[in-house]
């Protein structure tokens, strides 16, 4: 394990965590494209019970949301922790207390937002807590840009993996996200995703113990190509693929105001968008799948731990 640390770690002196592959020399004190240097930074932990129901379950998944993000989303719901850094540096001792904390509160799991430009360090500290008798299942919850490379380091340590897959569309991966080969980069990251935990699994309680389960989010005049998404999804996995088709698009960040050239995205999610995009998931016999009531979206407001409302496809 001590070796593997190093290795992961290695990959900080030219970081090559995600998709961007910027190469910054963080363990020198040097910022990635994301913003993210040495010291990992958090910004909340908390019972959370707005995941979908095999994550969050009756008393709530452990969730640490972690600041920056490899993706630029221009609708992000959380700019200010994702792209602003918002948070707390600590270093493996502190983000192992936290998690201990979690287990202590009764949380189903350890469920890890937006972790991708810490994954080295949340190893680190994930080992050391196991020594201490840390022993809740590991939720990887990530936007989807990971690199394989760095995914393969985490081989055994993650039991559940909860990827976006986004786009499908190169050009608008780079509009919308600053990230063109976001759906190279993803298709890639969940295929090794799915190489170490499979399909999911969950326990009597329904709750998840092993697997992927991915989310899309609808975007607003199908910007995200939902239909191709899903039918590569269906291609690659089966079409028995966990699949969290999200309806709480609302205008957040840099798209409350006028946006070109995507005025679309200036307004909510409308019920015929959404109702297409879960009539195309039917039609592709995907019947595994995780949908919202639309007012999931008009009652959203931003904040920790909120309640996404998710019931499985009728």
């Amino acid at each position: 394990m001590d070796d593997r640390v190093k290795k992961f770690r290695r990959i900080l002196e030219a970081c090559a965590l995600c998709g961007h592959g910027c190469g910054a020399d963080r363990l020198a004190g040097e910022k990635g494209l994301c913003g993210a240097g040495d010291r990992v930074r958090v910004a909340a932990h908390l019972l959370h019970h707005g995941e979908e129901p095999p994550i969050s379950g009756t008393q709530g998944s452990g969730t640490i949301f972690f600041s920056h993000c490899p993706l630029t989303c221009v609708f992000c719901q959380n700019y200010q922790i994702s792209q602003q850094g918002q948070g707390e540096d600590m270093d493996p001792d502190g983000l192992v207390a936290r998690m201990i904390e979690l287990q202590a509160a009764g949380a189903h799991n350890l469920n890890l937002v937006s972790p991708t430009p810490w994954a080295p360090q949340i190893l680190e500290a994930l080992a050391l807590a196991r020594n201490q008798g840390f022993d809740l299942p590991v939720v990887y919850n990530t936007g989807g840009y990971d690199s394989p490379a760095a995914l393969r380091l985490l081989d055994g340590w993650v039991n559940v993996y909860l990827p976006d897959a986004k786009y499908a569309d190169p050009a608008v991966a780079e509009a919308l996200s600053g990230a063109e080969n976001y759906p190279a980069v993803n298709r890639a990251a969940l295929r090794e995703m799915y190489r170490q935990v499979g399909p999911l699994t969950t326990d009597a309680r329904g709750l998840a113990v092993r697997g992927l389960l991915v989310r899309h989010l609808v975007l607003p005049q199908d910007l995200a190509q939902t239909e191709a998404v899903l039918s590569w999804l269906a291609r690659a996995f089966g079409p028995d693929v966990p699949v969290s088709l999200m309806a709480q698009y609302l205008p957040c960040h840099r798209t409350k105001g006028i946006f070109d050239p995507f005025p679309a995205l200036t307004r909510p999610l409308t019920f015929s968008e959404y109702r297409e995009a879960v009539d195309q998931a039917r039609a592709l016999g995907m019947d595994n799948v995780f949908v919202q009531e639309l007012t999931s979206a008009e009652a959203y407001v931003p904040d920790f731990g909120r309640d996404h409302v998710f019931e499985r496809m009728g």
